[in-house]
This record gives structure tokens, C-alpha cells and sequence, in this order.
């Protein structure tokens, strides 16, 4: 899901980060197993697929109750790790295409859709560089990746060059707050052990606002913004109008 620099130019401000890479390229054959140290994220992830479907849905004017209701649309999944949402999406009938510079998350993303029958394009490369090539995709999605990069800026505007007119982002992240400082990291990381020590920089996490204006920059306005909770009791995430921890947004790019 963390995405390694490869530009040349010293010059330039590093695109991604290498440390971020391989912490996830070693975790790379493990990711599909649901009790292993992408655990949380198994568990998250009928949250986000949920969220996706319904922004999707209600943009393109889809019935969320088909049973493709992505059918017909191109999506760009950018830090795709092993194909958690790229398989999903695709079941839901989109044309999907995953980037992440981490050789092993590729090659376990790539093996694992074979082995699934999923025709899913899997591209070891910087979303910098696919918009730069001028692909353009009427979904873009960026999950739990924009607080693992150097330049979340330049990050989010070449995710917003990605999108078509007409088309949508998606996002989600941790909010930089005090509470998940607490919840994501003393308690995920140290207390409870749900993630390896180490995978988030509570000074790297973006606010809702900060992102809002970064998506603005890219010339794209936010359009729903929710928050997901944990609820230990019951042991399961939700959506909710809490931002406080994590969050997910959607974003609109104009028909030009």
C-alpha cells in the first residue's frame, strides 16, 4: 500500500518513501490471510467497499442492489497492496487497474486474482506517472495510502489528474487528532498489536481539511465526507459521522 521513490532528479522532492515500501513488501505474502498482520484491514474493508459502491452508485446513477453495478466504468486502485479492493471492484463489474511500486505486493496481487479468474491489471508503477502519461480512469481510489507518502500535495493532485471529467475520487486516511494518536497507534500498535509497530506516523496523518484543500488543488471539490468507527464490543467497524480517527471522502471532477 506504501509506494517507493524512483525519480532520478535530486532535485526533486521524493515522491515516495523507501522505508514505507519495503515494510509492506515484506508483509506482501501474508496479506490475504485474515488472521494475519493485515487482520484490520480484512476487517475494514466491507466498510470501504460499502462506501465506494454507494458514492459510485449514486454518481453514475447505478442500483447499488445489481449485481455489477460497476459494470461499464474504469477504475484506478493507487497503492493497491495485494487486491483487496481491486478484486471486489471487479467482481462489481469495473475495469480495474492497481499500482504499487512494492515488487512483492504486485506479484501476490497477480497470483492470487489468476488463481481467482479476475482479469485485473497490475502495474508496479507511481500514479504520478500513469497521469502524466495521460490515463484517465472514471474512478480513482487512494485508500489508507496519502499518510505513507512524502508529499501528500503532489500525491493527491496526481490522483485528481487521474480522474476523468465526470468521475470520482475516493480517499480515506487517518485524521490528525489527539484521539488517533491514542486509538490508531498506542492502542493498535503497542496495546492491542493489531498492525506491526512502526506502520503509522501519527505526524504524517491529514486532517479532512488539509485533504479538502489538497483535492482542491487538483481541481476537484469534495462532495461526502464520513467518518469509521470501531466498536470493541461488538467487535466490528462502521460508517459514522465521527471523523475524529479515520475518515473517508469522495470527490467530483468536473465535466470540463
Amino acid at each position: 500500500m506504501r509506494p517507493v521513490s524512483n525519480d532520478p532528479s535530486a532535485s526533486s522532492p521524493p515522491r515516495t518513501d523507501p522505508a514505507e515500501v519495503a515494510h509492506f513488501d515484506a508483509l506482501a505474502r501474508r496479506w490475504w490471510d485474515p488472521d494475519g498482520p493485515m487482520k484490520p484491514l480484512h476487517r475494514l474493508n466491507p466498510v470501504r467497499l460499502a462506501f465506494i459502491r454507494d458514492v459510485v452508485c449514486e454518481h453514475f446513477g447505478r442500483d447499488v442492489r445489481e449485481a455489477a453495478p460497476l459494470s461499464g466504468l474504469t477504475a484506478l486502485d493507487v497503492g493497491c497492496g495485494a487486491g483487496m479492493l481491486c478484486e471486489p471492484m471487479t467482481r462489481m463489474g469495473a475495469s480495474v487497474t492497481g499500482l504499487d511500486p512494492a515488487p512483492e505486493n504486485i506479484a501476490v496481487a497477480r497470483a492470487h486474482a489468476q488463481a481467482g479468474g479476475l482479469d485485473i491489471s497490475y502495474r508496479g508503477e507511481l500514479v504520478e506517472d500513469v497521469a502524466a502519461a495521460g490515463e484517465r480512469f472514471d474512478i480513482v481510489t487512494a485508500m489508507e495510502v496519502i499518510e505513507h507518502v512524502p508529499d501528500p500535495a503532489s500525491f493527491v493532485a496526481a490522483c485528481c489528474d487521474a480522474v476523468k471529467p465526470d468521475g470520482i475520487l475516493l480517499m480515506a486516511t487517518l485524521n490528525r487528532t489527539r484521539k488517533a494518536w491514542a486509538l490508531a497507534i498506542v492502542g493498535a500498535e503497542y496495546v492491542l498489536r493489531w498492525v506491526p509497530r512502526g506502520t503509522h506516523d501519527w505526524n504524517r496523518f491529514v486532517t479532512p481539511e488539509e485533504l479538502a484543500a489538497f483535492i482542491a488543488g487538483g481541481g476537484m471539490g469534495v462532495q461526502r465526507t464520513e467518518g469509521v468507527v470501531y466498536e470493541p464490543w461488538r467487535d466490528v467497524w462502521r460508517r459514522s459521522p465521527d471523523t475524529d480517527v479515520n475518515y473517508m471522502l469522495s470527490a467530483r471532477r468536473p465535466r470540463g
